[in-house]
């Protein structure tokens, strides 16, 4: 299901290491493997089409879509974890996919801790015995959420346009796009101002 989005990574990495020149963060995100680091107001979103086959991850720090990081235990924190997730479970209207395009989501995969996918960050035995300079790695919490579409006509898709994810997530300030189409690759990043990039 991953294979257009695990070669990616690679095919954009001098991309990344331009990009790593200008930027001086901490990478807290190196057990995901990721480009980018953990920067709150920050997302990245990974895309890929082949064929009639597209393929969208986006990783974002749980404060950019619920306001928090720590295990909702709360019934006000719970509801908005629960709401995140409904707003995620969109794809379609998320993204904004054109209609003349015709894509049907195939798959879709919400990981988080905050949905209850990985240990706890309470788990004090486990941060215990981690000490080898990762007892933080629960203070980042970021949501996953990967997606597979099939798209009738993939021609239509000149434009993917993220301004549902800034209105939706107001706490998204921006997200860095690793984009790899018939056209070639790039990097990009866009802001709700301005939340379109072509294809």
């Amino acid at each position: 299901m991953r294979r257009l989005l695990l070669v990616l990574p690679f095919a954009l990495l001098p991309l990344a290491i331009a990009h790593a020149a200008d930027e001086h963060d901490h990478d807290h995100d190196h057990e995901h493997g990721s480009l980018g680091a953990h920067e709150h107001g920050v997302g990245r979103l990974n895309a890929a089409l082949d064929g009639q086959t597209l393929e969208l991850e986006l990783e974002s720090p749980a404060m950019n879509l619920v306001g928090f990081e720590h295990v909702a235990t709360s019934d006000a924190d719970k509801a908005k974890v629960a709401a995140a997730r409904v707003q995620l479970e969109k794809p379609l209207a998320l993204f904004s996919l054109p209609s003349a395009a015709g894509c049907k989501v195939v798959s879709q995969e919400l990981e988080s801790p905050l949905f209850g996918d990985k240990p706890d960050a309470d788990d004090h035995d486990a941060d215990e015995a981690d000490k080898d300079g990762h007892e933080h790695h629960h203070d980042h919490s970021e949501i996953h959420a990967h997606y597979q579409f099939s798209c009738a006509t993939p021609g239509a898709l000149k434009t993917l346009d993220l301004a549902n994810i800034f209105n939706t997530f107001p706490a998204t300030q921006k997200i860095q796009v690793q984009l790899i189409s018939a056209s070639g690759q790039q990097g990009t990043e866009v802001t709700a101002k301005a939340a379109a990039l072509k294809f």
